[in-house]
Formats: structure tokens, C-alpha cells, sequence
């Protein structure tokens, strides 16, 4: 009898992510370090939301800030992309878990449904997973590797902790949901009794419940000196060439 021949079978190529989840270029606190310290001297308050940390991360990492509706995508390097999350608390390099406002999932938009006090909480709570697996999947068709990077600063922006997790969807088999004392639906997850997520019936907003890891980045900064407004204005030779202005009813008469 002929031997048994194995079947030759063609090599899968896999895309890789451009680096290890959690685990950035060498030269990423460096970089973060450097907007941050330019974002406090020019804007002298300590203020870093939501598109403007998008847009410094994509920096950082050399990748592409293109802000989206769904806020899942809005930065993207090859095959992978990302959602950045800010949260602010007094000490983030101690935090242990962390709330992340994750979008509005509607099951009165997506299924029709009304009067939310009377479904059954483990079916509405199954509504709501399924509204974000949705979302999280069509996302998935157009990249690879899908991710969150979050940054948790201080109220002055002088401590840092950064960690990213993959983006993912939730089996609704793996959790139970109910109500708690202000009618906002809770979802557990039933191993470890853990709280999880998070739902207001008014606004549809939905929170997902994050630990942060052992190994998240923390970065001190160095508050620096607010820049001299008048200083600076002198340096780049502001004066009246700089602007022009006119009565928007009579620019015909201004341009003639």
C-alpha cells in the first residue's frame, strides 16, 4: 500500500501589529513627554479631552489621526487602529480600575424597543453587548488588530499612566446585568461577580469597567513655565498685516 502522503498547505501571512500590545516604541514617553510639556507651556491650563490626546497619541506613534464617528478607529498605523480614551484621578500611577465611557448604545435606535422598566434586565443588558459586538465587528473588517489606548492624568497633567487593551467583542452569555438604586443597568460578569458595565436608560450611555494592567507606562513631567503671551506675539512679529476686518454686509464695498 502507497503511503499515506500529507497535504501541502499554503502559508497563512498574518499581519502583525507595528508593536506588542502595551508595549511602545522606545522612544513613545520621550515624544508624549515632549507634547505634554509644550501643551501646558502654550496653553497654560491643564486641560488634554478626548480628539486633541487622539491626535498627540498619533503623533507619538508616527500614525494616522482620523477621527471618527463610531470612536473606536480614530487613530490608525498599518493594519491596526485605535480608540483613545482620557480619565482623569489624583494618582494615576496607584489606580486599579477605571471607568471608560464607550458610546451610546441604544436599544430603543437599534431594536424598536420602549419602557425599559419592564424587559427583563438579562435581555436588555444582551441588547446592549450586542450593539457594541456590532459595532466592534464592522470595525474589524477593515483592520486587523483593533485596540484602546487610554491615558489616566493627573488634575495637573505632572503624572501619567498609559496602557492599551484589545478592542473586543463580549459573549452576553458570560455576564448577568440588574438594576441598581438610580434604575442604571449593571453588568456582571458571573465568575468573578465582577462589575463590568454600566448602561443609562437616559442618554443610552454605556461605560465599560477596565483594570489597569501591572505593566502600564507611568511618565512624571516637569511643569514648565507658561509662555509670555506678549513675548511670543514680539517673536513672530504680530502686528496689523496679521488680520483683516470688515462689516460683513459692506465687504462688497471693501473689495471694490
Amino acid at each position: 500500500m502507497a503511503e499515506e502522503k500529507t497535504p501541502r498547505l499554503r502559508t497563512v501571512f498574518k499581519v502583525p501589529p507595528p508593536f506588542p500590545l502595551n508595549k511602545f516604541p522606545t522612544d513613545f514617553p520621550y515624544k508624549l513627554a515632549k507634547e505634554l510639556v509644550y501643551l501646558l507651556a502654550t496653553k497654560g491650563k491643564p486641560v488634554l479631552e478626548g480628539a486633541e490626546w487622539e491626535e498627540i497619541f498619533a503623533t507619538c506613534i508616527g500614525a494616522i489621526w482620523k477621527p471618527s464617528n463610531v470612536g473606536l478607529d480614530d487613530v490608525v498605523l498599518d493594519a491596526c487602529a485605535w480608540g483613545a480614551k482620557t480619565v482623569k484621578a489624583a494618582k494615576p500611577a496607584k489606580q486599579k480600575r477605571i471607568r471608560l465611557i464607550s458610546g451610546r448604545n441604544s436599544p430603543a435606535f437599534s431594536f424598536g424597543v420602549r419602557n425599559f422598566d419592564k424587559i427583563n434586565e438579562n435581555d436588555l443588558g444582551k441588547q446592549i453587548l450586542s450593539i457594541w459586538n456590532e459595532r466592534v465587528s464592522g470595525i474589524r473588517k477593515t483592520h486587523k488588530h483593533l485596540r484602546t489606548v487610554v491615558l489616566i492624568k493627573s488634575n495637573f497633567l505632572d503624572e501619567l499612566a498609559i496602557f492599551e487593551f484589545e478592542t473586543i467583542r463580549y459573549d452576553p452569555e458570560l455576564y448577568f446585568w440588574k438594576r441598581n438604586k438610580r434604575n442604571n443597568l449593571e453588568g456582571y460578569e458571573k465568575a468573578s461577580k465582577k462589575h463590568i458595565f454600566t448602561w443609562q436608560p437616559h442618554g443610552s450611555q454605556f461605560t465599560i469597567i477596565e483594570d489597569v494592567p501591572d505593566d502600564c507606562t507611568i511618565i512624571k513631567i516637569k511643569t514648565p513655565q507658561k509662555t509670555n503671551k506678549e513675548a511670543f506675539l514680539k517673536n513672530i512679529g504680530f502686528d496689523k498685516t496679521w488680520f483683516t476686518v470688515y462689516k460683513k454686509n459692506a465687504r462688497e464695498n471693501l473689495e471694490t
